[in-house]
């Protein structure tokens, strides 16, 4: 990924970072990163021990690791864009004058809040409906909702960072 040449650091400012000119905190998604990918590390070693020793799995594995991946990848995509790494045509995003790319990127990180806030939702609205229907997983029979739950969580976090990143780049004049 190209950057343009950043300025050099002015004295008593602090240093700027290559990816974002504003170095933003993400203890959350990586720690959340650390313990998903231990848990599913875990999981799947215990299941190999298991399958060779008795030639039986555990069931709810399979289960738990596809819904593992997935909270996996919001927090991968919450944490892509607080650091500005979201998908984009670089050629246009990253060239031409610079009141063209902060405007590029304000709009990219409005369209990414505005897609998130739909996401999040209309996914409350499928929790809500696995809550009062009482759907249960095809895998191993708990509420469907334990799992559907956490995408209108992620998807307001991402919707958040995205907010965060819209008014970071308002602020660059």
């Amino acid at each position: 990924m190209s950057h343009p040449e950043l300025p050099d650091p002015v004295p008593g400012e602090p240093e700027v970072h290559p990816d974002e000119r504003t170095v933003v905190p993400l203890t959350i998604e990586d720690w959340l990163t650390v313990i998903v990918m231990a848990l599913l590390a875990l999981i799947t070693f215990a299941n190999v021990l298991v399958r060779y020793f008795t030639s039986q799995s555990f069931a709810w594995t399979e289960e738990f690791s596809v819904f593992l991946m997935i909270v996996l990848s919001l927090v991968a995509g919450s944490a892509a864009v607080a650091r500005n790494r979201m998908i984009r045509i670089e050629y246009f995003a990253d060239n031409g004058p610079e009141w063209r790319q902060r405007m590029l990127a304000r709009f990219g990180a409005l369209m990414v809040f505005v897609l998130f806030a739909i996401v999040a939702v209309l996914s409350a609205r499928v929790t809500w409906d696995d809550f009062r229907f009482g759907e249960t997983s095809p895998g191993i029979g708990v509420p469907q909702w334990w799992y559907s739950v956490w995408l209108p969580v992620m998807s307001v976090a991402i919707a958040g960072r995205a907010l965060g990143l819209f008014i970071r780049r308002g602020r660059r004049a």
